[in-house]
């Protein structure tokens, strides 16, 4: 069964330890905090403040996606705010290897990001030192967006070489996740699956959570 990390991004933000709760209660494991800077993406999005004053409300393992131009500024910061994993894009820097050792020397989980348009072997070098892999399943930068179907194969292949070399990160997935889209990725080796509006667009995001976990039974 899938683990589930709701984005904020498509919270109630007046109402935001509220939908929180809600979704925590619902089974979810992880938080997922989109860090958007306008420049790598167009969109702007939270700062280490927001996971500052999540941290003492949320049991749930806080997902940091730095959507950012030169993460390395901002990575301590993010640890220092409470960040129990920090994503950062191989797109995003020419020093991925030293981003992703800055985050490990913090003792926090080191996570290497690809967009739909990247190649898993733009990541290869690094694959022995994350803790998870996050595949973007949309364009990033906004919320809402359709699954890429294509990107399933990327999932398929970073799961096989996961296990040809015995590594042990997990694969996320970020963006159009839904009951029916998390079945074929999960079947491919996704292990997290980020889901925003479904979630939180829903009546009842509790439901919707354990709505990924069974279609992945």
């Amino acid at each position: 069964m899938i683990k589930v990390a709701p984005s904020i991004l498509s919270a109630d933000y007046v109402n935001l330890q509220r939908d929180i709760e809600k979704v925590e209660k619902g089974g979810a494991e992880y938080l997922h905090i989109d860090i958007m800077d306008g420049m790598f993406v167009p969109a702007i999005s939270y700062g280490p403040n927001w996971v500052k004053a999540i941290r003492p409300i949320s049991k749930m393992i806080l997902d940091v996606h730095m959507m950012v131009e030169n993460p390395e500024r901002y990575i301590d910061t993010f640890a220092d705010a409470g960040a129990d994993l920090i994503g950062v894009h191989v797109e995003s820097t020419p020093h991925i290897h030293r981003a992703l050792q800055m985050i490990k020397n913090r003792d926090v989980k080191a996570e290497v990001v690809i967009n739909p348009g990247t190649p898993v072997e733009a990541i290869k070098p690094v694959l022995y030192m994350v803790d998870q892999v996050l595949v973007m399943t949309v364009n990033p930068g906004f919320g809402g967006q359709k699954f890429i179907p294509e990107t399933v194969k990327k999932i398929k292949q970073l799961n096989e070489i996961k296990q040809q070399a015995g590594y042990d990160f997990d694969i996320e997935i970020d963006g159009g996740v839904n009951d029916q889209t998390v079945k074929g990725a999960y079947e491919a080796g996704a292990t997290v699956a980020v889901a925003g509006s479904y979630v939180f667009g829903a009546k009842d995001p509790a439901s919707k959570v354990q709505a990924i976990k069974d279609a992945t039974k």
